[in-house]
C-alpha cells in the first residue's frame, strides 16, 4: 500500500532477551547459521514486545501479531521489529510469515527495518526500511512510493523474506517459490519487521520454530559452493613452491609439537624438511604427556624435574596447576602416590601405558635403561646426561614422597638408550629397520590412528588434543580403576591418609606462593574446586565431579608441553595452530564488520 502522507517519528527500544525455545529451534538455527556466535550476536527468535507501535498485539510466544487499532487511514499503521538484528555471520538469513487472516483490507507489509525507524508506519515507507505489501504486491524501498514486484497475498499464504548478507540483496518467496530480487545495496543490522493497518489482520512468524516452506538450505548450498570455489581459485602463481615449503614446515612442526616422532621423521624424509628438535627430546616430551594423560601426574612432575631441571621452579603457576591436578588424580585413585598403597601393586611399575616394555616383541631384551633413585640419569635440555645431577626444589613442601616408593619411581619414564648428545648416532639409531619400531609403538601414530581416529574404539585425536576414553588404559590396574564401583583413593585407608597429607602440603604451597607473588584468584579457585571433591560421598557424581573426567587432563598436559618447548627456545604453539587460530579470528572480525561471506568460508570446511 502506498504512503498517502507522513507520520510522526516514534523510535523503539532494544529487544528483550528471547524466551526459551524448543530444542528443535536451537538445532535448526545451529544448522542454518553455524558461523553465528549467539552469545555475541543473538539470532531473531520472536517479535519484540518493546519495539512495536501500541496498535500491535502479540501472543503465542510473541510469534503471532494481530492488529488492535482503528484502521481508519495510514496514520493508524503499526509495525513491530524482531528482538535482534540479523547477524552478518549468517551469510544468508531467512524467515517466513503466514497470513492467518487478511482482516478488513489486507494492508500488510513484510520486510526489514533498521533500529529507530518509525513503528507507526508500514515497512518500506521510511529511510532504512524495506517492505513487500500484500494489498498491491508492490515493494517499498525507503519510500512511500512502491514499485511493482510480485503478486498480492492473502489469508493462507506464506511469505518468506531472504536477506543475502554476501551481496546485500533481498528477495521474497510466496508459498515456497522465489519471487526474485526485491532490494539491493542493503545496509547492515536490519531487523525482521512486519506491519499491519486494518482490523482483523493476523500473521504468524516462523524464525525457525518450524521447517520452512521454501528450501532455503538448497539456496545456502549454492552460495557455499560459490564462496568455496572462489577460495580454491585464488591465484597462487609463481609462489606455489614457496607456499608448499612453508606448509610442509608447518605440518612438520605440528607433528613434532605433539610428539608424533616416527611420523615426523617419515614426513621430513619424504618432504626433505628439517626437524628442529632432537628426537630424544621429542620422545621425552611425549612420555611426560602420556603420564599426565594417564593420570600419573606425580610421575610426570618427577620426570619433568629430572629431564628439564629448573623448569617447574621457574614456573610456579604451572607447578601449582600440576599439583592440583595430582590431588584430583589421587581422589581418582590413578596417581602413583595413592596407587602404591593398593593391596595389589600396579603392574609393571617400571613402565607406563603404551610403553615398548609391554610389547611381547621386546621381552627380556628391552634395550631401555631404567634409572632408579639417585642412579637415574639426569637430563639437561631434554637430553640425558652421563652424569647424575642433584635437583634442588624451591618448594620442598611439595617434593613428592613417592620417590621412596617403587610405584612412582622416575624409572617409569623409560629413558631411552638413544638419549645421546651425538645427533649423528641418534639419526642413525632412529632409521634402523624394525629394531627401532618401538618409537611407533610408544606414540600414537598414523598407522594405529588413521585420520586421527583410533581403530575399534571411541578415542579421537583432533588438532593434537587427545580425546581418550580407552587410550592410556592398557595396564590392568588402570582398567581396574575404571570399574563401576569407584571409591575414594581406590578405597584404601592408607592412600586416603596420604591424599589428606598431600592436600595439607598443597595448601602450604598455595600460602607460600601467595606470600611471594601476591593473591591469585585462579589458584584459589583451583584449590577450592579440588578440595571440594572431598565434601561428597561420591565425588564422581557431584557438582564439581567434572574435574575427575580424564578429558580435564588435556589442558594440563598442553600447558606442560608448551612450557617445555618454550624452555628449549622452541615455539610453545605450533605455527599450524596459530595460522588456523588467526584464520578463525579473521572470520570473526569479518562477521563483526558485516562481511557476510565469512559464514561460508569456515576453517573447518577446509580441513575436511
Amino acid at each position: 500500500m502506498a504512503d498517502p502522507g507522513a507520520g510522526s517519528l516514534h523510535g523503539g527500544d532494544g529487544g528483550l532477551p528471547c524466551p526459551p525455545e524448543e530444542q528443535e529451534l536451537s538445532q535448526r538455527l545451529r544448522r542454518l547459521y553455524p558461523a553465528v556466535n549467539q552469545a555475541e550476536t543473538p539470532l531473531p527468535r520472536s517479535w519484540s514486545p518493546k519495539d512495536k507501535y501500541n496498535y500491535i498485539g502479540l501472543s503465542q510466544g510473541n510469534l503471532r501479531v494481530h492488529y488492535k487499532g482503528h484502521g481508519k487511514n495510514h496514520k493508524d499503521a503499526a509495525s513491530v521489529r524482531a528482538t535482534h538484528p540479523i547477524p552478518a555471520a549468517c551469510g544468508i538469513y531467512y524467515f517466513e510469515v503466514k497470513i492467518v487472516s487478511k482482516g478488513r483490507d489486507g494492508y500488510m507489509g513484510i520486510g526489514l527495518s533498521a533500529q529507530g525507524v518509525n513503528m507507526n508506519r508500514l515497512p518500506g515507507w521510511d529511510k532504512h526500511s524495506y517492505g513487500y505489501h500484500g494489498d498491491d504486491g508492490h515493494s517499498f524501498c525507503s519510500s512511500g512510493t512502491g514499485q511493482p514486484y510480485g503478486p498480492t497475498f492473502t489469508t493462507g499464504d506464506v511469505i518468506g523474506c531472504c536477506v543475502n548478507l554476501i551481496n546485500n540483496t533481498c528477495f521474497y518467496t510466496k508459498n515456497g517459490h522465489s519471487l526474485g530480487i526485491a532490494f539491493t545495496d542493503l545496509p547492515s543490522n536490519l531487523y525482521p519487521t512486519v506491519g499491519l493497518q486494518t482490523p482483523g489482520e493476523i500473521v504468524d512468524a516462523n524464525f525457525g520454530q518450524q521447517p520452512f516452506v521454501f528450501d532455503i538450505e538448497d539456496y545456502m548450498r549454492e552460495w557455499r559452493a560459490k564462496i568455496q570455489g572462489t577460495i580454491k581459485r585464488f591465484p597462487i602463481g609463481d609462489r606455489l613452491g614457496e607456499w608448499q615449503a612453508m606448509l610442509q614446515n608447518m605440518v612438520s612442526s605440528y607433528l613434532v609439537h605433539h610428539g608424533y616422532c616416527a611420523t615426523a621423521t617419515a614426513f621430513a624424509r619424504v618432504t626433505e624438511t628439517t626437524i628442529q628438535e632432537e628426537q630424544t627430546s621429542i620422545k621425552n616430551r611425549q612420555r611426560i604427556q602420556k603420564l599426565v594423560l594417564a593420570g600419573r601426574v606425580g610421575e610426570a612432575i618427577e620426570a619433568t624435574q629430572q629431564l628439564y631441571p629448573g623448569l617447574l621452579e621457574h614456573n610456579p603457576n604451572l607447578l601449582f596447576m600440576l599439583k592440583c591436578r595430582q590431588f584430583v588424580e589421587m581422589v581418582n585413585g590413578t596417581d602413583s602416590e595413592v596407587r602404591c598403597f593398593s593391596a595389589r601393586s600396579p603392574k609393571s611399575q617400571d613402565s607406563y601405558p603404551a610403553s615398548p616394555s609391554l610389547s611381547p616383541r621386546h621381552g627380556s631384551n628391552n634395550s631401555h635403561v631404567h634409572g632408579t633413585g639417585a642412579d637415574s640419569p639426569s637430563c639437561s635440555n631434554g637430553v640425558t646426561s652421563t652424569k647424575s645431577k642433584q635437583s634442588h626444589n624451591k618448594y620442598p613442601a611439595l617434593s613428592s614422597s613417592s620417590s621412596s616408593s617403587s610405584s612412582s619411581s622416575p624409572s617409569s619414564v623409560n629413558y631411552s638408550e638413544s638419549n645421546s648428545t651425538d645427533s649423528t648416532k641418534s639419526q642413525q639409531h632412529s632409521s634402523t629397520s624394525n629394531q627401532e619400531t618401538s618409537d611407533s609403538e610408544m606414540e600414537m601414530e598414523a598407522e594405529h590412528y588413521p585420520n586421527g581416529v583410533l581403530e575399534n574404539s571411541s578415542t579421537r585425536i583432533m588438532n593434537g588434543t587427545y580425546k581418550h576414553e580407552e587410550i592410556l588404559q592398557t595396564d590392568e590396574s588402570s582398567m581396574e580403576d575404571s570399574c563401576p564401583q569407584r571409591q575414594l583413593c581406590g578405597g584404601n585407608h592408607a592412600a586416603t591418609e596420604r591424599m589428606i597429607q598431600f592436600g595439607r602440603e598443597l595448601q602450604t604451597l598455595s600460602e607460600q606462593l601467595c606470600r611471594e607473588y601476591g593473591k591469585n584468584t585462579t589458584h584459589k579457585k583451583m584449590l577450592q574446586d579440588a578440595f571440594s571433591l572431598l565434601a561428597y560421598s561420591d565425588p564422581w557424581n557431584c557438582p564439581v565431579g567434572q574435574q575427575l573426567d580424564p578429558i580435564q587432563r588435556e589442558p594440563v598436559c598442553a600447558a606442560l608441553n608448551s612450557a617445555i618447548l618454550e624452555s628449549q627456545n622452541l615455539p610453545k604453539q605450533p605455527p599450524l595452530m596459530l595460522a588456523l587460530g588467526q584464520a578463525s579470528e579473521c572470520l570473526r572480525l569479518m562477521a563483526r564488520v558485516g562481511l557476510g561471506s565469512c559464514s561460508f568460508a569456515r576453517v573447518d570446511d577446509c580441513l575436511h
